[in-house]
């Protein structure tokens, strides 16, 4: 399966499986692509999951998505701290979900204890010629460092 994605420089070190290794890492987190796959009643989408491990303390840095990216999340173990566009801050834990609107941002996205792990799979559905589906954000400032 090839599934691409840019990675920063910085976060070489988090290696993801793939043709294309390149998506915004962050520290203690493992992204593997899961499924892609054209849809063909929807000539010009895909759908792309991916499953994001985070080890306890671990987040992603701030990131975009695809423009065309409509994303839905679902956290398939522990707790995820997740902050979408300049909305609240919330903590979503095993069988909760959120999504994310094509053009978002997503400054928060980490595990939300720093003692147990975290799952999340996130689900695209983008525009197939769109093969950047993440990009790390520059920030000003460092995220919070709020957890359980």
């Amino acid at each position: 399966m090839k599934v691409p994605f840019i990675f920063g420089a910085a976060f070489a070190a988090i290696a993801i499986a793939g043709a294309a290794p390149s998506a915004a890492h962050g520290i203690g987190e493992t992204v593997t692509p899961h499924f892609e796959q054209s849809i063909p009643n929807i000539p010009g989408k895909s759908v792309v999951a991916l499953v994001v491990n985070y080890a306890p303390g671990g987040a992603s840095p701030s990131h975009i998505h695809a423009k065309s990216a409509f994303i839905f999340g679902y956290v398939l173990s522990g707790a995820i701290e997740s902050q979408v566009n300049d909305g609240p801050r919330r903590v979503y834990r095993t069988g909760e979900s959120f999504y994310e609107p094509p053009g978002s941002r997503h400054p928060v996205s980490r595990n939300a204890s720093r003692s147990k792990p975290a799952s999340l799979l996130a689900v695209f559905v983008v525009d197939s010629s769109e093969k950047d589906l993440t990009t790390a954000v520059q920030q000003g400032h460092r995220q919070g460092e709020k957890h359980e």
